[in-house]
């Protein structure tokens, strides 16, 4: 057994694949996927994916999926006392999927530093154009699950993440969708073993109310297994 035994934060999006791909590539034991899930333990917190359909992403992967369920007010301690169990589990590596945003990154670092664990990002600092080339070149397919209508329409939730969508995209936004404008959910790949098969039976809007007391305007993908 690898002695870089590790958990991968996971949203079920294109980043979380590639993280996860280079994570396995570089010795890490990726045991654990975790998805934070919303209070009832539907769908999960950010990209609003189905429990059923992230377990059958996971059961693609191979990889045991585990789902607390948490308020944005508690998220934090949440994740904290999922790390922590995942620490006593063995798991003394996090691999997360973000690229280049500073306060994510110190966040990440704090969690797992108070689990006893370490945060491991594979694509810090990778060029986000660079990233969505070789998400797409190693054979990685997804579908834009929300959108957030500051950045983008409603016409653009539903497609699939492919080179006809990055060119469709407004200059102002980025291709990786790393300031929130868009997220994906990933449905095979190389690292997949089939495909995971499932519709979009609708498009439906919902302004979330954050810890803050901001509210924000998204469209989600509704997805269901076929």
């Amino acid at each position: 057994m690898s002695n870089k035994q590790a958990f991968c934060s996971w949203s079920g999006g294109k980043d979380s694949c590639l993280a996860l791909k280079r994570a396995l590539q570089e010795g890490y034991e990726v045991t654990h996927l975790v998805t934070m899930f919303d209070e009832g333990g539907e769908r999960s917190r950010s990209h609003a994916v189905p429990v059923e359909v992230m377990q059958a992403q996971a059961d693609s992967l191979g990889i045991e999926l585990i789902t607390p369920s948490a308020s944005w007010q508690d998220y934090e301690k949440v994740f904290v006392e999922t790390l922590q169990d995942l620490k006593g589990r063995g798991c003394e590596y996090g691999v997360f999927g973000d690229i280049d945003l500073r306060a994510h990154r110190d966040w990440e670092e704090k969690v797992c530093s108070a689990a006893g664990s370490e945060a491991v990002l594979p694509l810090w600092h990778e060029g986000r154009l660079d990233l969505v080339n070789e998400f797409l070149a190693e054979g990685f397919s997804s579908v834009v699950v929300c959108i957030n209508e500051s950045f983008l329409n409603k016409s653009f939730c539903g497609r699939v993440f492919d080179r006809g969508f990055i060119t469709d995209l407004p200059a102002s936004v980025d291709a990786c969708g790393e300031n929130g404008e868009f997220h994906t959910f990933a449905f095979d790949g190389p690292m997949f073993r089939n495909t995971v098969d499932f519709r979009v039976d609708d498009i439906y809007h919902h302004e979330p109310v954050f810890p803050s007391g901001d509210t924000a305007s998204f469209y989600y993908a509704r997805l269901a297994l076929k």
